[in-house]
């Protein structure tokens, strides 16, 4: 449970973001999956990040400072269209950049909105991360629009897709920003790899 969060501020790279060497997870996806809901929903506060209905509204580095002790990072969505080809190659080389150059990324979590089929920017961004060596796993989103067999049909369908290319898939998370489903299990899984961030640093 998460009982102290605050926006710090929105960053348009790197070498302006905080230095106070917190671990950090960056939360990214396809443009309007539903990152700031699940911001919201895991820090238990409506407002927090602000939700909007128009894709590419993020498009800078959002830093949200959790419990005074590690960061939430909202990253630009990918794949949205309607933006320049020069915005959109700006937004690839700050994400790019975050993602291999950020010494305190713990670990991304990679949005899939589960009542599309499976996309192809998604396995290619997830290849991409594979490739060099960024640790992340996959977070299942808007499951609340369904029942539980077509979300396991859904879910089968994404790890058959990615089994084209992986032997071993990345952990998942089934998560709904409605109903709260998966708060716990993301935040344990946060708490787990906060306490081997600080038995490294400590040592």
């Amino acid at each position: 449970m998460i009982n102290e969060s605050m926006f710090v501020g929105s960053f348009p790279s790197i070498s302006k973001c905080p230095k106070d060497n917190k671990p950090e997870y960056a939360f990214i996806g396809r443009s309007n999956v539903g990152k700031s809901s699940l911001i919201n929903m895991l820090c238990s506060r409506k407002g927090l990040a602000k939700v909007s209905n128009r894709p590419g509204k993020t498009q800078t580095l959002n830093f949200y400072l959790i419990e005074k002790s590690w960061y939430i990072v909202d990253l630009p969505g990918y794949g949205y269209a309607k933006i320049s080809k020069k915005k959109r190659f700006e937004w690839e080389k700050m994400i790019e950049g975050y993602m291999l150059k950020r010494e305190t990324l713990g670990c991304a979590f990679v949005l899939i909105d589960l009542n599309v089929p499976p996309q192809e920017i998604d396995l290619e961004f997830m290849n991409w991360m594979g490739k060099m060596q960024i640790p992340f796993v996959i977070v299942f989103t808007k499951t609340d629009k369904m029942g539980l067999n077509k979300r396991n049909v859904n879910i089968k369908k994404f790890q058959d897709e990615m089994h084209k290319y992986w032997n071993d898939l990345p952990q998942q998370f089934v998560t709904s920003a409605e109903k709260a489903d998966g708060r716990d299990e993301v935040l344990e899984f946060i708490q787990s790899l906060n306490e081997q961030f600080h038995s490294v640093t400590t040592t």
